[in-house]
């Protein structure tokens, strides 16, 4: 029986912890200039009706990488860009793939692409989930703690996809997660519930606050995003009065646990949700979060599509 992963809440936590594991092997190994053509000869359809750096470019060097190929397709190339349903072009594609990847902004499209395709698909992105960040940041967290269970998250910002697949990740894992945003813009009612119910079955605390101090008080790891995500833009000078005081600064860093490391999915907008002095001087984890986009899709390629 084929498998998705459409959200975080499709993995269990012995799943996550599998994919990391099998993404630090990949990475390891192709640091090493260590062949793993798992997927040889096998195709990847990419679909894109958001634009992309880290999505495209991870996971076409991640195929390759794993010995198979992928291909580019956007609404414009496809029919469903001309009003094909997308139950008909699942099921055309299902017959040339061996899996797809969407980025779009609809998760119901994400899911109806599943339910009428034969072959695994995988949430590139969309205006509610983003769990492949969400894999490539615990891994990061994990490379730089050398633990995931017992730290606190703190994620400063909208409650937009980055906050639901983190929140539910990071409880899955075993970690404190700590959310703060603004009164009308924090996670639907339907996170909040089950990111309470996860909180409750691993013993850790899920905070949701308006205030950036409590949620940044001697947290491990601080998390940001844009205000304004793809879809959004028109609400830009409304979100940036909104806003105001949710920013990644020295002052809220001196709130956070003295190694606390900061983690941003990209791309930034310097000097509104973080600042351009915090942002470099975590660079490295930031790039390697970004990095690990690579090495996280790989293992879920692997995971899906062997």
């Amino acid at each position: 029986m084929k498998k998705d992963l459409l959200k975080m809440d499709d993995l269990s936590k012995e799943e996550i912890l599998d994919i990391l594991n099998l993404a630090d092997q990949l990475k390891y190994e192709q640091k090493h200039d260590i062949e793993h053509h798992h997927l040889k000869d096998k195709s990847l359809g990419m679909i894109f009706e958001k634009s992309s750096t880290r999505t495209r470019v991870s996971f076409e060097v991640g195929m390759y990488q794993l010995g198979g190929n992928s291909l580019f397709l956007t609404d414009r190339d496809l029919q469903i860009g001309r009003g094909e349903p997308m139950e008909d072009t699942a099921r055309s594609l299902s017959r040339f793939l061996q899996g797809i990847m969407i980025r779009t902004f609809s998760q119901e499209e994400a899911e109806k692409l599943a339910k009428y395709s034969s072959i695994p698909i995988i949430n590139g992105l969309t205006d509610v989930e983003h769990p492949c960040q969400v894999l490539a940041d615990l891994m990061t967290i994990r490379e730089n703690k050398n633990i995931l269970e017992g730290l606190k998250v703190a994620f400063i910002g909208d409650g937009n996809n980055m906050a639901n697949s983190l929140m539910i990740g990071c409880l899955k894992v075993g970690m404190n997660f700590a959310i703060a945003s603004p009164k009308d813009y924090t996670p639907s009612d339907v996170y909040l519930s089950r990111a309470t119910e996860i909180a409750e079955k691993e013993g850790v605390t899920f905070t949701v606050t308006t205030s950036p101090a409590e949620a940044a008080k001697d947290a491990d790891v601080l998390i940001t995003d844009v205000w304004a995500s793809m879809g959004h833009e028109d609400e830009a000078e409304l979100r940036t009065k909104a806003f105001e005081g949710f920013q990644i600064n020295k002052e809220l860093m001196a709130l956070s646990d003295k190694n606390a490391m900061v983690l941003h999915c990209l791309p930034a907008h310097r000097g509104e949700e973080i600042t351009s002095e915090i942002l470099e001087e975590h660079a490295n984890s930031i790039f390697d979060e970004s990095e690990n986009r690579l090495h996280a899709q790989k293992a879920v390629l692997v995971k899906l599509m062997k």
